[in-house]
Parts: C-alpha cells; sequence; structure tokens
C-alpha cells in the first residue's frame, strides 16, 4: 500500500453564507468615544506605566495654569507623587485658581471631548477637552479608584469634595460619595486633583522630574512645589510677578483656509451675501478685501452664500489662497528652472510656499503656460510672466492680528534658561506671527552655551508647544527637523550631517498657536508643516548668529590676551637693555612701553548677550581697511599724526597672535620724537621666513 493511498483529502466544505444581512445588521452599535480610547489609550498617551504616570501630572498641571492665568491670578502650584505600593502611585495637583463649579465638577473629570478650549481661537495650554478625562480614566481601570476633587470658588465659600469616575459605555460621569459633601479648606480659592494610577516612576530626560524643571522655564510667572516619591521637597520659586496678557478670541484668517471649511461656512450663511460672510466669518477681511476676493472668483458679493455653486466657491477658495503663495526671487527661481528635469508645475510646488497643485495650473495657464512644460524649456520672459500673473491673482491681506497669542518674550526666555542652566552665554529671538492652515502662530527660540554645559555631548533641545515641555518623539516633531536642518558649524559648532550640534550648548523652542498641530491626541510633537519648520529654523539661524559672535569674540579675547602676555614677558628685558644702551631710565622704558600697549592689544570683553561687541567689530573693520581708529587720548591731546598700523590678525581671531620681530636690520626701535626725551614706540612686524 503506498503512502499516497494512506492519506486521505479532506472533503471540501460546503460553500455558503456564514451570516445574513441582517444578522450582521444587528451586531452594530454605536462606540462611545470613551470606549474607542479605553481600548486604545496608547493614543493618548498611556502606552507604558512611566509615560502614564507622566502624563497624566502633565494633564493637571496645564488644566491649574490655564484656570489661573484665564482668571488673572499668578499661579501657585503644589504636586505630590506618593508611592502608594510597590508601581502604585497617587498623584496629587492642587492650584490656587478659581476653582470650579460643582455641577461641572464631574463633567470636567470624567467625561472626554468636554471642554471650552476647543470651539476658540486662542492660545491655551489644553485644546481638545480629553486630557485630565483620561488621566481618570486610565487610574480607575488601572487601579479601580475614582478621581477625588475638591475645589472652592471663593472666600466664605464651601469646598466641595467629589468623587468621579467615568462610564465607559456611555462617555458619562457617575459621581461616587454623597452630592453634598463638604471638607474644611484654608485657601480662599482653588483646586485639588487626585489620581491614584499603576505607574512608574524614574529618572531620566522624560521624567516627571525633567518635565516640571522645563515647565518653569517656559512659566517664569509660576510657583512650583514639588514633592517627589524620593527625596526632599523641590520649590521654584517664580522668576517674574507679571501674568501673561490675556489672549484674546480670533476668527479664521483666509491664508490657509481649507476647501471644505469653506463651502462649510457658506452653505451654512442661511441668506447672508458672500461678501458679508467674508467680513464675519475671517479676521482681517474688509469689505474691500471681500469685494476684490469676490471680483476674482467671478462672484457677485451680493450673491446669497448658501446658493453659490461649488465651481465658484473653489474659485474663491483660490482667490484666498494665492494671497498668501510666495516664490525665490526671481533670478533664483529662474536659474533653477533652467536647470530642472521636472515640469513647471513641480518646479512652482517645490520652490514656492503656499502652493497647492491647483493654484499653481491655475497661474501657470494665466501666464499663458501649461503646467507640464518642461522646466528646462521655460524661457525667463515666460518666468516673468508667471511671476506677473501670481502678482496680478493676489489680494493683499494683512497678516492676523497678534493678540490671540501670548509667546513668552526674549527677555523671559533668558531668564528661564538661566533658571535651568549654569552658563556663560544666553541669547533669544522671537519670529514675527505667521500663519498655517488660517491659524496664526509665533516662533520663540534661546541657547545658552558654556558653563556647566556638557562639550562631549550633543546639544540639548528644550521643546514646548504654548509653554508646555514635549518630552516624548523628538525625532516625529518638526522642531527637531528644524533644529536639524540648522547648519550650526557655521556658528562655531561641530556638527555632523543629520545629527545634533555638539557642544556645552541648551537649545530652546516654544511654538505658540491658537491651535497646535500636534501628530497625535497625546500631544508629543508637533505635526512637520512647512510654514512651522521655517520659521523654527529661522529664529534659530538668528540666535545662532548672535551665539557665532560671541564665540568669535570669546576667540578674539584668548587670543589678544596671550599677545599682551608675550609682550608684558619681554618688556622687563627690553627695557633694561634699551637702559644698558641709551642710559634712559628703566622705569620710564617700561611706562612707555605699557602705555604704548593698549594701541596694539585690544582686550574687549564678549557680551553676556546678544551680538559681538562694537569694539570687536570696529577692529574687524579696521583690519579689513588697514587702518586704525585714533585712541580716545590720542584724540582728546589734538594728536593729529596717523595712527599706527595695525596689528597683524586684528580682528581675525582664528589666526595666532604675531611674535615679535626685528626689522631686519637688528634695530626693533626707533625714535620717533625730537628733542631730549626719547619716546620710543614698539614696531611690530610679521616674521621673516629667517630660523
Amino acid at each position: 500500500m503506498t503512502t499516497e493511498a494512506l492519506i486521505q483529502e479532506p472533503e471540501a466544505p460546503k460553500q455558503g453564507r456564514r451570516a445574513s444581512a441582517e444578522a450582521m445588521g444587528a451586531k452594530q452599535r454605536d462606540i462611545s468615544v470613551s470606549e474607542f480610547f479605553t481600548k486604545n489609550r496608547h493614543l493618548l498617551g498611556f502606552d507604558n506605566p512611566a509615560k502614564a504616570l507622566l502624563t497624566t501630572i502633565k494633564e493637571a498641571v496645564d488644566n491649574a495654569l490655564d484656570a489661573c492665568e484665564e482668571a488673572g491670578i499668578l499661579p501657585t502650584l503644589d504636586v505630590t507623587v506618593e508611592e502608594v505600593s510597590d508601581g502604585r502611585y497617587r498623584v496629587r495637583v492642587e492650584d490656587n485658581g478659581p476653582g470650579i463649579v460643582k455641577e461641572q465638577i464631574p463633567k470636567i473629570f470624567a467625561k472626554l471631548l468636554y471642554g471650552s478650549k476647543f470651539h476658540r481661537l486662542r492660545q491655551s495650554r489644553g485644546q481638545q477637552g480629553i486630557g485630565i478625562s483620561a488621566a481618570g480614566m486610565y487610574g480607575h481601570l488601572t487601579t479601580g479608584r475614582p478621581v477625588v476633587v475638591v475645589s472652592k470658588i471663593g472666600k466664605g465659600r464651601p469646598a466641595w469634595r467629589v468623587e468621579v469616575r467615568i462610564d465607559s459605555r456611555t462617555n458619562e460621569p457617575k459621581q461616587l460619595n454623597d452630592k453634598n459633601d463638604t471638607v474644611t479648606w484654608d485657601k480662599d480659592h482653588g483646586t485639588s486633583v487626585e489620581i491614584e494610577l499603576m505607574g512608574l516612576y524614574r529618572g531620566g530626560r522624560t521624567s516627571v522630574d525633567a518635565y516640571l524643571e522645563q515647565t518653569v522655564v517656559a512659566n517664569p510667572h509660576l510657583e512650583l512645589s514639588y514633592k517627589p516619591p524620593k527625596g526632599p521637597l523641590v520649590h521654584f520659586p517664580r522668576v517674574s510677578e507679571l501674568l501673561p496678557p490675556e489672549a484674546q478670541e480670533i476668527k479664521p484668517h483666509p491664508h490657509g483656509v481649507e476647501l471644505g471649511m469653506l463651502i462649510k461656512i457658506l452653505h451654512e450663511s442661511g441668506r447672508k451675501h458672500v461678501g458679508q460672510t467674508l467680513m464675519e466669518e475671517f479676521s482681517r477681511v474688509t469689505e474691500a478685501v471681500a469685494n476684490e476676493l469676490c471680483k476674482r472668483a467671478g462672484i457677485d458679493p451680493n450673491a446669497v452664500g448658501s446658493r453659490v455653486d461649488a465651481a465658484k466657491i473653489e474659485a474663491l477658495h483660490a482667490a484666498m489662497v494665492a494671497s498668501n503663495a510666495a516664490l525665490p526671487p526671481i533670478k533664483k527661481f529662474a536659474s533653477k528652472v533652467a536647470r530642472s528635469d521636472t515640469n513647471l508645475r513641480e518646479e512652482v510646488l517645490e520652490e514656492g510656499t503656499g502652493f497647492s497643485p491647483t493654484l499653481a495650473d491655475l497661474v501657470i495657464r494665466r501666464a499663458g503656460l501649461e503646467p507640464t512644460l518642461k522646466a528646462k524649456l521655460v524661457t525667463p520672459m515666460m518666468v516673468e510672466k508667471f511671476y506677473a500673473a501670481l502678482h496680478e491673482s493676489q489680494v493683499k491681506i494683512l497678516p492676523p492680528p497678534a493678540n490671540c497669542i501670548v509667546p513668552v518674550g526674549e527677555a523671559l526666555v533668558m531668564e528661564g534658561l538661566r533658571r535651568r542652566f549654569k552658563g556663560e552665554f544666553f541669547t533669544s529671538h522671537t519670529r514675527p506671527p505667521a500663519v498655517y492652515r488660517g491659524n496664526p502662530f509665533v516662533v520663540e527660540a534661546g541657547v545658552a552655551f558654556g558653563g556647566t554645559l556638557s562639550k562631549d555631548d550633543s546639544a540639548d533641545v528644550l521643546r514646548f508647544a504654548n509653554r508646555v515641555p514635549l518630552l516624548y518623539q523628538p525625532r516625529a516633531c518638526a522642531i527637531h527637523e528644524a533644529v536639524l536642518k540648522v547648519d550650526w558649524k557655521s556658528y562655531g559648532l561641530q556638527q555632523r550631517k543629520g545629527e545634533l550640534p555638539v557642544g556645552p550648548l541648551a537649545i530652546f523652542v516654544h511654538l505658540a498657536s491658537v491651535w497646535v498641530p500636534f501628530t497625535s491626541e497625546a500631544k508629543e510633537a508637533v505635526a512637520h508643516y512647512d510654514e512651522v519648520v521655517r520659521e523654527i529654523r529661522l529664529a534659530l539661524m538668528e540666535c545662532g548668529r548672535k551665539l557665532g559672535a560671541w564665540v568669535k569674540a570669546q576667540q578674539a579675547e584668548r587670543w589678544e590676551t596671550q599677545r599682551k602676555s608675550l609682550f608684558e614677558k619681554y618688556i622687563v628685558e627690553l627695557a633694561a637693555s634699551i637702559h644698558s644702551i641709551t642710559k634712559v631710565s628703566e622705569e620710564s622704558v617700561k611706562a612707555d612701553f605699557h602705555n604704548a600697549l593698549p594701541n596694539h592689544v585690544r582686550i574687549a570683553v564678549a557680551p553676556v548677550e546678544g551680538s559681538a561687541p562694537a569694539a570687536l567689530e570696529g577692529a574687524a573693520e579696521g583690519a579689513a581697511e588697514g587702518a586704525e581708529a585714533p585712541t580716545e587720548e590720542a584724540t582728546s591731546a589734538g594728536d593729529s599724526s596717523p595712527p599706527p598700523p595695525p596689528l597683524r590678525g586684528a580682528g581675525r581671531p582664528s589666526e595666532m597672535p604675531p611674535e615679535l620681530s626685528d626689522d631686519g636690520d637688528g634695530n626693533p626701535f626707533e625714535d620717533v620724537t625730537p628733542g631730549n626725551k626719547r619716546q620710543l614706540v614698539l614696531k611690530m612686524r610679521p616674521k621673516s621666513g629667517r630660523k
């Protein structure tokens, strides 16, 4: 009997329907948002115990700071992390804010997507109404304990104690204790949040300690007390007694508005006219701007907005987006196009900013060209026509108002860096407001250099979004990408391609916006929008220029100090030799040399902040022109004689200081003063090639 005969083939399954449409339809049901995030809690930052502990504290601190600032109260926070048992922690965050109305407490702390910040365009730390409720949900899932909230809204008012948890099936809060529970609290007003959860406390770059240390850097008006599970109480006093200005709510800006949003706005406008709708729904749109936009789109401004067809709305959208489109200088663009192997549309999208494929095609055709035309066949005259067509397609719209954004400020950024680092040089720069997708934003950057910062490690990058530190996913963040795109070698630092600079450097970047484009609900990284990356890079380059000037000034100071010590070393010997030859007093010769020394050695102390000192810049300019400005003493004495020639290497700190040498005939000095009194002036010449 063969092996094949022993193996029986299985019977083929009977073909048939496994379930009917009715049976499948009966299984369909609504999914609660809290039920979804219960199964996908990693999306909210609760994917491991260490991260869960940090996220819980971050959400509670963010809410406390937002509440204090909105009420006009200088924030004072107490953060306590207590280890209840192995891997189980009790987190408590107490603030001195305005408190919460009793009826709102369950919804705020036990209902996802509930809050006051989602529908308004103004800067705030919270955005989605998820964070603190998700932290309470995670705590209940891992320990079964509810969120305990104590809140008081004013002096003489009761302090309510509420225990709540979320019902994930319905996304509704449930209060577990008596609704009339009150406690004695010595605060006049404030809120205390207590959550028990399974977590992991550890140190390092992504620890709770690092988060709180960076929080006080971006919030100099904050006073913070922190009791870790291990170690003594840590206190961070506030640096500034001034609250940040209150951010004002604004409407969306036409630059960057999406087509679907514009369609929604017009279709929901009722019987309002198109021009009236544009003025009411967008910021910086006046009657003249609205009429011009409608004219470019071929729409009557008095037409009813809800009756405008899709084609005309798309033309209106193109006119709005075109107002923010930009290209490089015409000569640079023409040169790039002449060397390109792609078509004209692709070249416009690559080199321009604010262009969509539809807008690029529209402007190219208005210039009498085809989008698929080979770029290398485009002549300079065609490029000029394209630029003229773009200019004709644009309506001038003012940038968005900056009162909706509250940056930290250049001075306070440096104070925050001094609070965190012991460096030698600090500087910062704030960019003017810009727009992405119709949302205004401002970028701030700062650097700390030298001091106790490590010289052998990569730069420490501090990322912030609306004053909140971002500790996770640096490689996925637009801020990290912008730091890598800066050529730090040109500012005197070491840097390998595609890596952070190496040296005693800390980099601060803060993105302030009415709506920060996070990559996920966990709010750990900023999305890679070209406008955001460009603004961050420009801010860092400005800080880099100031840092480079300071580094060069320090270098020049070191060289000049070496030169001075070299001269002083030989003054004593030279004075003795001259005395033996000319019988002139040694003290007189020494005095003449020391008086002449400042004319040839200029030690300018590098600034603590900002650009290089004026004395160093003047020295560099004098070296370039081959002349040196007379000293103040010579000017006041009425000395009209030409100044001595500049020393070799003056203003160029990269060169080593020159050495003393004679003039070739063995006489390094000359008598320049007639009469009986002999004034000796030191002559400096480059070393000859003789050994």
